[in-house]
Parts: C-alpha cells; sequence; structure tokens
C-alpha cells in the first residue's frame, strides 16, 4: 500500500541540514529540552510563555508580565454567539476578579474578569467588526485584551486543573 502525501512539504536540504546541526550539537538539551524517555517534566522550551486559567473561564496567556486575555472555549460555548463586545480603553486599570468587559451574546451578557491586578495595554480591535472572533477562535484570535499583569496570578490554573474543573462543573448542571 502506498502511504498518502505529506500534509507539509518537507525542509529544503539547507533547514534539513541546520536541524541536523543543532541536534548534534546538544543546543535542544543545553535549553533543557530532552527527547525521548528522559525529558524534563517542563523544559525550558515549554518556559518561554505559560498559559493559565480562572475558575471564571478566563485564559491568560503569560510572558513575563506580559499577558494575553480571552474566554475559554468552553465559556464561549455557555455563552452562545457574541454579537458585541465591550472592550476597556487602553490604559485603564483594573484589580484582580473585577469585570474588564463584557460580551453580548444572542442569550446572555457574560462578564470578563481581571485575572490579577493589572493595566490593559491593547484590546483586539478586530471585535469590533468581527465579534464572532470569540465563537469561532477562542483561545487564538478571539483574544480580548493585552495586559501588563501588575498581580499575583498563582492562584490561576494549568490546562488539565482547568479541564478537572469544567468536567467538575458540567456535572453539577
Amino acid at each position: 500500500r502506498r502511504r498518502a502525501a505529506a500534509q507539509f512539504p518537507l525542509p529544503s536540504p539547507a533547514m534539513a541540514m541546520l536541524a541536523r546541526t543543532l541536534l548534534r550539537s546538544g543546543a535542544p538539551r543545553a535549553m533543557g529540552c530532552a527527547f525521548g524517555r528522559s525529558a524534563p517534566a517542563a523544559p525550558a522550551c515549554a518556559r518561554l510563555f505559560s498559559t493559565k486559567y480562572a475558575k471564571t473561564h478566563e485564559w491568560l496567556a503569560l510572558e513575563g508580565e506580559a499577558g494575553t486575555l480571552g474566554i475559554s472555549d468552553f465559556a464561549q460555548s455557555q455563552l452562545g454567539e457574541v454579537v458585541y463586545c465591550d472592550l476597556p480603553d487602553e490604559g485603564a486599570t483594573f484589580k484582580a476578579s473585577e469585570t474588564i468587559c463584557t460580551l453580548e451574546s444572542v442569550k446572555a451578557v457574560g462578564e470578563v474578569y481581571a485575572p490579577a491586578d493589572c493595566e490593559v495595554v491593547a484590546v483586539n480591535e478586530k471585535l469590533g467588526d468581527e465579534p464572532s472572533l470569540v465563537n469561532g477562535s477562542p483561545e487564538k484570535d478571539g483574544w480580548l485584551v493585552k495586559i501588563k499583569v501588575t498581580g499575583d496570578t498563582s492562584g490561576m490554573l494549568d490546562r488539565a486543573a482547568y479541564d478537572k474543573h469544567v468536567e467538575a462543573e458540567a456535572k453539577e448542571e
């Protein structure tokens, strides 16, 4: 049987040679990335940024103090079709758990809470014309605001803990 053609183009010979050279040099291991059974629990290459989740269904992708905030796929599915996003102004500051923006859907109005003390440094201008991005790509193109985090985010959950929280919440309904 013939295998189907790969979906992705093969790397150029120069890129393949560069990749082999880097792998042989030990550069990935020096960064904390290991392959096979000896991989560390949290390699340095995976620590460049991290995504955390709030029990109120916001996600925060952090890179140092800079963060991008949105709502989870679960939250958008509960909210329904988003028709309007009331986003804050750049420079606005919020304390943890304050309403940072509201999302209006055909079913309800949902509040999005600040995951920590923060300052808004950018808003997703695309949502003015296409609020449905929140539904179609809630954890990517449907981000809401970019923030500078000035408070503590240690109470937020990793993906596995958030998934357990959603599962438990679904059982309660």
